[in-house]
């Protein structure tokens, strides 16, 4: 693209004010390594009055994002207004039916409408790219997209969501509970007022609905991915989890099975010796296995203004270079993947019981795992307290996970149980 590349962001939070810092800060720097000259031109956000770090009035003004995007001002719409629906999704199809070329941080709504979207931007040749939508600064998409389009890709794996390692990491090295971790991760910016998307699994699964479009060439499908938060992951959980070697994080999980790909998002055990095991805090790491390439392991910061932006000026300068690669690496089929629950994981389980301790349970329950073939690896129990409640740790060898689901059904049935059960899946497809 000859020129200047004329750029307009909707929604001025914390990775606008980064990208807009960026472009600013690094302008010569830009320009000097690729040629190219991005000049930003206008901006839209809900209040214009707040305070930002850079002077407003040097750029346009729109007050609704969907006016930016289809100005003649501009040739590149950054939406970073975020959220699936609504006024983030009307803008982008605003912006690719006018001919402007797009750039978007949204993991919820290339997750949600990504082939709709890549529908709208090959007809009419415009640009979607969404580097910052995964694991902020970590080049995740373009690598799937671009360096390893020559392999087939069999496993996608890591640490999507840089709150929950966060407050997994914290709770292991201070022994605090998972509300008062969370609680200071609020405090610290690391967690959100209402942190249930990163919490739940929501955010992740968002995220691996990317990876697994990337990797298949099918259409994100949410409702595929099996997900699990970490809302019910104790002290407890983590200093049992320390005795028997491993750590809690979670994973992101997309491999292909029998022809079929099996997405889940949810805790795990990892071997506190596996390279997974160090990434602390807010940092993501991904693992991809292609068939020629092998193993390849991206590590780094998931987000943040710094981040993200990089993520972000990266689609930019590819923008103005004319560097025009299908969102996707690839046409989308029109085939849908389907979540399958009765997929034949097999692997070994952490159980955690809250059980009335008295003559008996261990028996109770080690009989309903026996009669579904689930073989017992260890017990471990913190003390006796006849008659009151305590905790009896199990781990399993490696079972399948239907006949797993089914010994549980019958267990929680037990009048001896104080709670239903913490499972947590451990987890051995991870490389050292």
């Amino acid at each position: 693209m000859s020129g200047d590349l004329k750029i307009g962001i909707a929604g001025i939070g914390t990775v606008g004010e980064g990208v807009v810092d960026l472009l600013n800060k690094n302008h010569e720097h830009i320009l000097k390594r690729t040629g190219q000259n991005l000049k930003l031109v206008g901006l839209s956000a809900r209040d214009r009055s707040k305070k930002r770090s850079f002077k407003v009035n040097d750029y346009l003004w729109f007050d609704n994002p969907c006016d930016l995007a289809s100005s003649k001002e501009i040739d590149v719409f950054v939406e970073l207004i975020g959220g699936s629906d609504g006024i983030a999704k009307e803008s982008v199809e605003v912006a690719l039916t006018s001919g402007k070329h797009v750039v978007t941080a949204n993991k919820a709504l290339i997750a949600s409408h990504g082939m709709e979207l890549s529908k709208i931007a090959e007809s009419n040749s415009s640009i979607l790219n969404f580097e910052a939508s995964v694991a902020g600064g970590i080049p995740i998409i373009k690598l799937l997209k671009e360096s390893f389009v020559g392999n087939k890709i069999s496993k996608i794996y890591g640490i999507l969501n840089g709150t929950s390692n966060y407050i997994l990491t914290q709770m292991e090295k201070t022994g605090k509970s998972f509300e008062d971790v969370l609680s200071e991760a609020q405090s610290l910016g690391y967690a959100e007022s209402d942190p249930s998307f990163d919490i739940n699994g929501t955010d992740t699964a968002h995220k691996l609905a990317v990876l697994t479009s990337l990797m298949t060439g099918l259409p994100p499908n949410l409702s595929s991915i099996e997900v699990e938060g970490i809302q019910s992951i104790s002290a407890e959980d983590i200093i049992f989890s320390k005795k028997l070697g491993f750590c809690i994080k979670l994973l992101g999980i997309v491999s292909e099975q029998n022809g079929n790909y099996i997405q889940r998002v949810h805790p795990c055990m990892v071997p506190i010796k596996s390279s997974i095991s160090r990434v602390d805090d807010v940092n993501n790491a991904i693992f991809v296995e292609g068939n020629f390439v092998g193993p390849v392991v991206l590590e780094g910061l998931g987000a943040g203004a710094g981040p993200t932006a990089s993520s972000v000026v990266s689609d930019l300068i590819d923008v103005s270079k004319g560097k025009n690669v299908l969102p996707f690496g690839c046409k989308l089929e029109n085939k849908e993947i389907k979540l399958d629950k009765d997929a034949a994981r097999l692997g070994p389980w952490y159980i955690r019981f809250k059980v009335i301790d008295e003559p008996g349970v261990l028996a109770e329950i080690a009989a309903e795992l026996k009669n579904q073939s689930v073989s017992i690896e260890s017990v471990l129990q913190r003390g006796r307290a006849p008659g009151e409640c305590v905790s009896l740790i199990m781990t399993t060898h490696e079972t399948e996970e239907k006949k797993f689901k089914a010994a549980m059904q019958q267990i929680q049935k037990l009048k001896a149980l104080a709670e239903p059960p913490c499972v947590i899946r451990i987890e051995k497809l991870l490389r050292n």
